[in-house]
């Protein structure tokens, strides 16, 4: 089975949020909710850019659930709703979630949210429908700039295997010991 991952050129992101708007058109994501957040990094050193006027930097962050190897989220679900897919993705069965929201608690990257119609919690499924058919994730597919990478990390020569190897991939929180399985590259 696979080991999905997506990696982030941090380089090519233009922050022009298409992938943001993908993943709600997508995903019927409600107004003031996001799967994916871009986040601009600078260039005001309060929101922790850096350099000085003006050489000063500034980078857009698409941050997404991280499906990680070791998903707090998973351990604190009492109906086991929030499980780990054979593919390796984080996901909720929603015929089991009770809307607790011990898992949107416990996740460290804050990208969980109560869908307040459904009484369920949701987030990323890394479009579990589409890449379970072969094809990529909407935000990967929608992306213009060509700064998101989808791909199997058990496949070594798949582009994310490449990347990771060949740069230094990042993840977000790594002193939190969740293994995240979105990267990114900058």
């Amino acid at each position: 089975m696979a080991n999905y991952a997506i990696i982030t050129d941090l380089n090519r992101c233009t922050g022009c949020l298409a992938c943001t708007v993908a993943c709600k058109a997508i995903n019927g994501v409600d107004v003031g909710n996001f799967w994916i957040k871009t986040l601009r990094v600078g260039p005001h050193p309060i929101e922790g850019g850096s350099g000085t006027f003006p050489d000063v930097e500034m980078y857009f962050l698409p941050v997404q659930c991280q499906h990680c190897e070791n998903p707090e989220c998973v351990k604190v679900c009492p109906t086991e709703a929030s499980h780990v897919a054979e593919d390796g993705t984080i996901q909720i069965d929603k015929d089991k979630c009770i809307g607790c929201q011990f898992c949107a608690m416990a996740c460290p990257y804050g990208v969980r949210y109560l869908n307040q119609t459904e009484r369920v919690v949701e987030k990323c499924t890394l479009c579990k429908e589409r890449t379970d058919e072969g094809d990529e994730p909407m935000c990967v597919r929608c992306c213009p700039a060509d700064a998101r990478i989808f791909g199997d990390l058990d496949d070594p020569d798949s582009a994310v295997s490449r990347l990771r190897r060949e740069q230094s991939a990042e993840v977000l929180l790594e002193e939190k010991g969740t293994r995240p399985q979105v990267f990114y590259v900058r």
